[in-house]
């Protein structure tokens, strides 16, 4: 006896245990949570010894409790009760066998009897009532005691313990019994209504959200252990029917979205992920017998999974104008937050008693949602159109004898025939285009798949209406036909469309012309670049973006080709187009990705660029772009080597408001390289806007300058190299500006040219030319006598005053025959051979002779020269001045040799010395003009050199 107390008090020493707190009990209090005032226990062996509660007399005692079964090691719990009233108390413990909050989404618990046994530590023992859902054991506490009870768990898992009154818990059990009989029959009239509709409509839809109303209807009933109750289910059986449940519950929910939206019919990977995500839930079913927690956690995480996949995807559907994804919107937003709602009660994070009644009622009202979406889809518009088959096909065989070809749908069947025209015209096997509605996906262009599938998806769910939509199906050889897709449905007896019938029309050509009419509009011909109705509004773009922080502002350039014309007129439109083509292309190469390139006139290229960084080194870039185009251009045996001038300017915000301003620069800034010379590049700068102001006030003023007498023309004496005696003078104009001062010709001819001066200005000349003359033949009589040349211009010999002024001059003024020479430039001649020709034999009838002037400063064609039967030539001093190493032209003697072969005078200018002279004589040159021999002089001092009289 000492043996066995020494050794309860050292195993107590060894096992120290603080006693159990005891939790009051009131008269009042219907129902007590002790799920956490438990102490829990494990392996503890087939016995546990714990420290009671402390009684009404403080004393503490020990308790030694023995397992049901010997050698077992079961969990224990060990909780305290205390009864401070007067009265003595009866209370149930419930244990539910499954509680969902709390159960867990991996591996959760599903439900098994949780007490084997209670123990108490003074008192009679809690006798077990019988109960389906719970272990529930009825307890009697005595006035003033306190009751320490040590209970043995059949698992380690207690979700929940609670301490009802017993008439409590019968009117919460009486209650939940209710709400859960009327959810059952709810859900099991719905399943049975949906089968109905299922057997009248026949459509898939209907088995698949029937299938799936079952499967909620299962889950109810094992929920609330309606199955349980009827057929005396043990909990390892229900725990296979729960796991399965939920794994059918996720297999419906698939089949149902994917009958529902008809992703069958459009999208064959949503077919096959479909189906091995429905085999693997019915290897969840199987896995249910041998495992269902596993099976059980794999079915929740799937459930979410459809419903988080499936609300994305039916977004993504009714974005691209699916009515059946719009009408499921609400309901699946609903299931999708049950989802999340049920995820919450499942990880504990919803603990509320309700939680688990409200979420399967919940559930029912998700799928009587569904019920109502799917009875809205099967009877919105059943009374169609009454079209028989027969019918359409002869509509069909009269689309055959319009040579259209036909398209003709069996829904049913989901088979389409007739398009044996389309599959010859694309060069695609026999049959190619017969098979499902899905097969055109892979010859349709894939800008218009979503079209072509939604439109036959709203003929189906409308059951009328008609479809007019231009399709692009792809050729064997990869390129695109156009057609336009003309059909209606057929309505059969019971509402729904069996056919959808109509033809296709080739319009290739006409939508070819089209693009063909909208590319020409904002494109040029010659070029294929962009025109310059397209070069404004890319400029406008560069602009607006250009005004966002952190871009780079554009860059426009303009280039012009210098002396084009005088390409066309030597060598042909051909030669200058081709010409064209190749400026065009070598500018391309120089572009950018998102710079543009336009032409926007003949011979002037417009440029926007939007990378370069606006560094000092900008126009070295754009020069080396000048230099790149100057390579020459090969024709057969023929080269042609261009110059070109650029004009840029860099966008400004302040300067620069709109896009024509920009641009209007950079024109601005090309016409300053034109007026250097050209072949060269210049830069906008502000001052160019001034000196174009300046060029406004030469306007003005040459309009009045003849009136005012401002306009005087000088000579340039022209010497006869044989003895250095004067034989000629050459009339040149000048321009006494009353703030300029004097002017040269070449400073203020683009100004005459523009207020249309040039010809008053000519005729002046003339007039005063002839008059000197006559002067200088009257006082010195030679052989042969003194001569004068005047330049004509283009305008006077285009607008026909040329012969009027010179009649006029040579009528008024006595001077011998073809001593008055009229100088035409070689450029001048070039612009119209023809009408030039036939001019200026009749300035020779009148009495004047003719003069090519300025030979060589342009493209000469030597071939015209003895047709307009010119007397005298003058080379350009470009031609006469040495080159490299000081040497001559070589083609200069030749070149003087001819034109004496052909009854010219040669007159040279550019004699700038007297070695000059004596080389130039050499060569062949009959008369020279330059520095070597004077100065322009007035008429009054060339009267005093003639020795004539003052005029």
């Amino acid at each position: 006896m000492r043996i066995g107390i020494l050794l309860t008090l050292l195993l107590a020493a060894c096992r120290p245990a603080l006693a159990v707190q005891s939790v009051r009990v009131s008269p009042d209090s219907d129902a007590i949570d002790l799920t956490r005032a438990v102490e829990r226990y494990s392996a503890q062996g087939d016995r546990i010894q714990v420290s009671t509660a402390p009684g009404p007399d403080g004393i503490v005692r020990r308790i030694e409790v023995s397992a049901l079964e010997a050698g077992a090691q079961p969990s224990w719990i060990v909780f305290a009760l205390t009864n401070d009233s007067d009265e003595q108390l009866t209370r149930l413990i419930v244990a539910p066998h499954f509680r969902f909050v709390g159960s867990g989404v991996v591996w959760p618990d599903l439900g098994s009897s949780r007490i084997t046994t209670i123990t108490a530590s003074q008192g009679a023992a809690p006798e077990r009532d019988d109960n389906a859902s719970a272990d529930v054991f009825r307890l009697t506490l005595d006035p003033g005691t306190t009751v320490t009870y040590v209970a043995e768990l059949r698992n380690p898992s207690l979700p929940q313990l609670y301490l009802w009154e017993p008439d409590a818990f019968k009117d919460k059990s009486t209650s939940l019994t209710l709400y859960e009989g009327i959810l059952i029959g709810i859900a099991g009239l719905l399943a049975l209504f949906l089968t109905i509709v299922f057997v009248v409509r026949g459509a898939m839809i209907f088995p698949a959200a029937a299938a799936l109303a079952w499967a909620v209807f299962a889950y109810v009933c094992v929920d609330f252990g309606f199955w349980k109750k009827m057929f005396g289910l043990e909990d390892a059986t229900e725990r296979i029917w729960r796991a399965g449940v939920e794994a059918t519950i996720a297999a419906t929910l698939i089949v149902f979205l994917f009958a529902y939206l008809n992703l069958r019919r459009w999208h064959v990977r949503y077919t096959h992920f479909a189906l091995a995500w429905l085999v693997l839930m019915a290897a969840v079913v199987g896995l249910s017998v041998f495992n269902a927690p596993v099976a059980a956690g794999v079915a929740r995480i799937s459930i979410a999974t459809v419903a988080g996949i499936g609300l994305m995807l039916i977004l993504s559907l009714a974005a691209r104008g699916s009515e059946r994804a719009v009408m499921l919107i609400p309901t699946w937003y609903l299931l999708a937050v049950w989802v999340v709602a049920a995820g919450a009660a499942a990880l504990g994070y919803l603990t509320n008693d309700l939680a688990a009644p409200g979420l399967v009622g919940g559930l029912v009202l998700i799928v009587m949602l569904i019920g109502f979406t799917v009875m809205q889809f099967a009877f919105s518009g059943a009374g169609g159109g009454g079209d028989n088959g027969a019918d359409s096909e002869r509509r069909s065989l009269a689309m055959t004898g319009s040579g259209e070809a036909i398209f003709d749908w069996n829904v049913v069947n989901d088979e389409v025939t007739g398009s044996d025209a389309i599959e010859s015209q694309l060069g695609l096997k026999r049959g190619a285009l017969e098979g499902p509605a899905a097969g055109w996906l892979d010859v349709l262009h894939p800008l218009d798949r979503d079209r072509y599938t939604l439109a036959l998806d709203g003929l189906l769910h409308q059951r009328s209406g008609r479809i007019n939509h231009d399709l692009r199906l792809r050729g064997s050889d990869g390129h695109y036909f156009w057609y336009v897709l003309k059909a209606r449905p057929v309505v059969g007896p019971d509402g729904e469309v069996v056919r959808v019938i109509g033809s296709l029309a080739d319009v290739t050509e006409i939508k070819s012309a089209e693009e063909r009419m909208l590319h020409d509009a904002i494109h040029d011909n010659l070029t294929g670049l962009p025109n310059r109705e397209l070069f404004y509004d890319r400029l406008a773009s560069a602009m607006t973006l250009a005004q966002k922080p952190g871009t780079r502002a554009p860059i426009v350039l303009v280039i012009d080709i210098d002396q084009f014309k005088t390409v066309n007129d030597s060598f042909g439109l051909s030669i200058g187009d081709s010409a064209l083509l190749a400026v065009a292309r070598r500018l391309s190469r120089d572009m950018k990705p998102g710079d543009t390139l336009a032409r926007l006139s003949g011979d002037q290229f417009g440029g926007i660029i939007l990378d370069e960084s606006h560094s000092t080194d900008l126009a070295i870039k754009i020069d080396r772009l000048r230099t790149a185009l100057a390579a020459p251009i090969s024709f057969g045996e023929r080269e042609i080597a261009l110059t070109v001038s650029i004009g840029a300017a860099v966008y400004d915000p302040k300067l620069h408001l709109k896009g024509g301003d920009l641009l209007a620069d950079a024109q601005l800034a090309l016409a300053n390289a034109k007026k250097a010379g050209g072949d060269r590049v210049e830069l906008f700068t502000p001052v160019m806007r001034s000196q174009r102001s300046d060029r406004q006030m030469l306007e003005n003023d040459m309009r009045r300058a003849l009136e005012r007498g401002e306009i005087m023309v000088l000579f340039r004496p022209i010497v006869r190299l044989e003895d250095r005696t004067v034989a000629g003078f050459q009339a040149v104009v000048r321009w006494r500006h009353p703030k300029l001062g004097v002017l040269e010709e070449d400073e203020f001819a683009s100004v005459a040219e523009s207020t249309g001066a040039t010809i008053d200005i000519g005729a002046y000349a003339l007039e005063t030319s002839a008059r000197e003359l006559a002067a200088w033949q009257k006082a010195l009589e030679v052989n042969p006598p003194i001569f004068a040349t005047v330049a004509a211009s283009s305008r006077q010999m285009l607008s026909n005053d040329l012969v009027a002024d010179v009649r006029s001059a040579l009528s008024r003024h006595l001077v011998q025959r073809g001593t008055l020479r009229i100088a035409i430039a070689e450029s001048v001649v070039m612009e119209n051979p023809e009408y030039a020709a036939a001019l200026l034999q009749r300035v020779r009838e009148i009495g004047a002779a003719l003069m090519l002037d300025r030979f060589g400063a342009g493209y000469t064609s030597l071939s015209h020269l003895p047709e307009y039967r010119f007397d005298a030539m003058r080379i350009d001093a470009s031609l006469v001045r040495p080159k490299a190493m000081g040497a001559r032209s070589p083609i200069l003697r030749p070149l003087a040799a001819m034109a004496q072969e052909i009854g010219m005078d040669v007159i040279s200018e550019g004699a700038e010395t007297e070695s000059d002279a004596v080389e130039l004589a050499q060569i062949g040159c009959q008369f020279a003009q330059g520095t070597a021999f004077g100065q322009p002089m007035s008429a009054a001092a060339t009267r005093k050199l003639m020795g004539a009289a003052p005029g």
